[in-house]
């Protein structure tokens, strides 16, 4: 009895492997197909406006504020000032100094935070169509493209993904060494 239930044990094995070994697997480059995708034209001009209107309107007024704080402390009678305002003012001159000393870190800062915030329903619309992609065409593995250096042969998932998506591929795009993501808002996954 115990020779039938090791045999029946080591034939569910043998054949739990075999299953294993034959599942399908595939890679993708999400962010060739983020740049593919009609949104990232939006969110690049959108990108472009925030910063036109929000960060350059913003660093003129740190710039302006400045030059204000400057010149209570330096050109007016500063003996009438009370001690504890002059300090305050000093604090405020010493901050908003740092401020502009660091714009192009903060701005950059700002910028990648508002890019993640409107990219952020793109890559929510990828993922569910690479998900989708592979439920309905049997991979039980997709690997993205980009963080592999060595990978087992599998399929390029991007022609379905694309069609999945209604988007169209680039000649050359779905091929070995194909179409790389295109500059622009440098997309890359959320972290």
């Amino acid at each position: 009895m115990n020779k039938i239930k090791l045999f029946l044990f080591a034939a569910l094995f043998v054949a739990g492997v075999g299953s294993v070994q034959a599942q399908k697997s595939g890679y993708i480059s999400v962010e060739q197909v983020v740049s593919l995708m009609p949104e990232v034209g939006r969110i690049d001009t959108a990108l472009q406006k925030f910063q036109a209107d929000s960060l350059n309107t913003e660093f003129a007024s740190l710039i302006q504020e400045y030059n204000y704080k400057d010149s209570l402390l330096t050109k007016t009678d500063t003996t009438k000032i009370p001690a504890a305002v002059k300090r305050q003012h000093r604090q405020d001159l010493e901050q908003i100094a740092y401020q502009v000393q660091n714009w192009q870190q903060i701005s950059q800062n700002v910028m990648q935070s508002k890019q993640q915030e409107l990219l952020a329903p793109v890559y929510q619309k990828v993922m569910r169509a690479i998900n989708d992609v592979a439920k309905e065409n049997g991979y039980a593995f997709v690997y993205n493209q980009e963080v592999l250096l060595v990978a087992p042969p599998s399929d390029n998932l991007l022609p379905l993904v694309a069609k999945k998506l209604n988007i169209k591929l680039p000649a050359g795009a779905g091929q070995p060494g194909g179409v790389r993501p295109t500059a622009g808002t440098g997309a890359r996954p959320r972290q």
